[in-house]
């Protein structure tokens, strides 16, 4: 493991009841975010290295800021390393699979870090909250989740999952930017305006979800995430943790002599450059 990783060792089994922190000023982010990122690449390159599998699971109520924390991770890294899956809601074929079946073809396989903007834990949330599903079809995969996920494991899965806990008034100042925002109109859909008076009803589906599949061999990981730079520099910092890696020697890099024109002219050609308005 890189000196830099050894630094950013958290113990998993502690509990932060710690106050939060004032709000986190944008050129302090900014450059613990460029530190993290290296480190980023860092595990990148391990993980193809070394043919690591590893699966993130990201679950919280809308606006707790999912996206923009799996952004955060994936800004600076190679998306045919770190690849994102947010699936669409299930075909009518996939309604007559098995639930879980139409997730494991996107699991990782060597050399792959997945992410999950929302996963299976669908069916313990929104579907169970909003009647998608019956209480016996939520009752049967809070059974069966743990089970797979020792599967998943078993395979040599690194799976680590994580919960985005915000406010009330937090998620309702978010959303209200969604609705006054054109540059977040598209995240605000029906379904969160449906379930938004719901908040006791996920809070039950929550409570039931961590109670059921909070394991050893998986367990879940939460975030307070009303200030969302520092979340997510803390879930970057968590996550590296959680992964054992190294610095992948390279060879050192020199760009080569670039070649010389030779009998090559600039062709007179009208080229439509776009307008330079900035």
């Amino acid at each position: 493991m890189s000196d830099k990783s050894k630094k950013i060792k958290d113990n998993p089994s502690e509990k932060d009841h710690s106050p939060p922190h004032a709000k986190l000023k944008n050129k302090d982010y900014e450059r613990e975010l460029k530190n993290l990122h290296i480190e980023l690449v860092k595990l990148q390159e391990w993980v193809r290295h070394t043919g690591l599998k590893v699966c993130i699971v990201f679950e919280g109520r809308d606006g707790a800021g999912k996206g923009g924390t799996i952004k955060a991770i994936t800004e600076r890294v190679s998306p045919r390393i770190f690849r994102v899956v947010a699936l669409p809601a299930p075909t009518e074929r996939e309604k007559s699979q098995m639930y879980l079946q139409r997730y494991a073809p996107y699991w990782p396989a060597a050399g792959e870090v997945v992410i999950f903007d929302r996963s299976w834990y669908n069916r313990a949330g929104v579907e169970r909250v909003m009647g998608f599903c019956t209480e016996e079809q939520a009752k049967q995969f809070l059974e069966m989740a743990p089970i797979v996920e020792k599967a998943m494991i078993n395979s040599g899965i690194i799976l680590i999952k994580y919960w985005l806990e915000v406010s009330p008034e937090e998620q309702t100042r978010r959303l209200e930017a969604r609705i006054e925002d054109g540059r977040k109109i598209w995240k605000l859909s029906p379904m969160d305006l449906q379930s938004y008076n719901r908040w006791y009803d996920y809070s039950r589906a929550r409570d039931d979800m961590f109670a059921a599949t909070d394991t050893p061999w998986a367990p879940w990981y939460m975030a307070r995430s009303d200030d969302k730079n520092r979340a997510r520099l803390n879930i970057i910092r968590h996550l590296l943790s959680q992964i054992p890696y190294e610095d992948v020697p390279r060879e050192k890099v020199k760009l080569p002599k670039r070649q010389k024109a030779g009998d090559y002219q600039e062709p007179n050609y009208p080229f439509k450059f776009i307008p330079e308005t900035y």
